[in-house]
């Protein structure tokens, strides 16, 4: 019987050290994800930068 050790629960990139990691992994509050697989979390701050830039449109088209 597979254990919660023994499920894949995504990669992540660590803030403070900019490696990505999975299974063995840091504290939350240094770490963005989860992500699918390992390439996507390597782009998670690419990610957030567009994330960010798309939720400020939409923040000023909706202001006027």
């Amino acid at each position: 019987m597979a254990t919660a050790e023994d499920s894949d629960e995504g990669w992540y990139f660590n803030v403070r050290t900019r490696n990505v990691e999975h299974h063995d992994r840091s504290p939350g509050s240094d770490l963005l994800g989860p992500y699918p697989d390992e390439a996507t979390a390597a782009r998670a701050l690419e990610i957030a930068k567009e994330r960010t830039r798309k939720a400020d449109a939409e923040d000023e088209a909706w202001e006027g």
